[in-house]
């Protein structure tokens, strides 16, 4: 059974979506979207369609399902605010240069925390990072494996021993609203693949200015998927390589340069004095938020 873990903290006219990744939870994206929220932005920390409950929750649903489920919080955010930036980790990261792309007006700025395209880090077997690309949607197509899973091995994307055993307690444990699920359920990952063939074809659409922070030594997806995005997009740039992380940069050890950098990101691409007044209807997004998981 789905869980509901979204999160709101109403702050000024500038908006702050945050997307986690596959088989995440908001909670990935909770500490950053509560130092945002300081820095005085109204931050949505949305949940994709599928996550937080068991496995079949999430195979019932493909990648297009998850991305509608950004456009919904997009424009349910966008309702009380002037400017919106969308930010993601790992495969959230995608997800918001898909939407960047659709709807480039619409965007002040791109968080690519993370950016997954493909496994390819260093904790990534060389046969698994060689066969998945083609294997996984060929078993997607003839609906074999919906059963199989790629169960995560440490250090789970955190280079913090304790942190890492913190949260590999809850993974493994069974509770996926605070900790994700413990691996990659196959046809899930097939669809992960169709979304990025698909976000790699439009990249040059994003023509917002895009903040990449990759782990330099990134065990889950190696720097070259930032890179990519680097090298792509038509709006203006920034990558900075941290170096006292894993894939999970939004938890682990420099998640503080992460905040200060975000926070500088947003309040350079927005005209001065629009980040004074606090936002009075967030109580109402709130509302329509609590009413929206109800219902689904």
């Amino acid at each position: 059974m789905i869980e509901h873990h979204d999160f709101l903290l109403p702050g000024n006219r500038i908006g702050v979506l945050l997307i986690h990744g596959l088989t995440g939870t908001p909670t990935e994206m909770r500490g950053v979207g509560r130092e945002l929220n300081r820095a005085g932005f109204t931050v949505y920390g949305m949940q994709l369609a599928g996550h937080c409950g068991d496995v079949d929750d999430l195979i019932a649903t493909r990648w297009s399902d998850w991305y509608q489920s950004v456009i919904a919080a997009a424009e349910k955010l966008r309702e009380q605010v002037d400017y919106l930036f969308v930010g993601g980790l790992s495969m959230g990261a995608v997800l918001a240069l898909k939407y960047a792309s659709d709807f480039p007006r619409s965007v002040q700025g791109v968080l690519v925390y993370g950016a997954t395209f493909r496994y390819d880090g260093w904790s990534i077997p060389a046969m698994s990072q060689f066969l998945a690309p083609w294997f996984l949607p060929l078993a997607g197509f003839l609906r074999i494996g919906r059963r199989r899973m790629f169960n995560e091995e440490p250090p789970y994307g955190i280079r913090n021993e304790q942190l890492r055993k913190r949260i590999s307690q809850s993974m493994l444990s069974g509770d996926s609203g605070a900790a994700g699920l413990p691996g990659n359920p196959w046809p899930s990952l097939s669809e992960m693949i169709h979304l990025s063939r698909n976000v790699r074809k439009s990249l040059h659409k994003v023509t917002s200015p895009c903040l990449i922070l990759h782990a330099q030594e990134d065990d889950i997806a190696h720097r070259r998927n930032g890179e990519l995005v680097r090298d792509n997009v038509s709006g203006p740039v920034e990558m900075v390589l941290l170096k006292n992380s894993y894939h999970m940069i939004t938890i682990d050890n420099d998640r503080r340069e992460l905040i200060t950098r975000s926070v500088d990101f947003i309040q350079h691409h927005v005209p001065e004095r629009h980040d004074e007044a606090p936002d009075t209807g967030g109580a109402a997004l709130q509302a329509a938020l609590h009413s929206s998981a109800l219902g689904a």
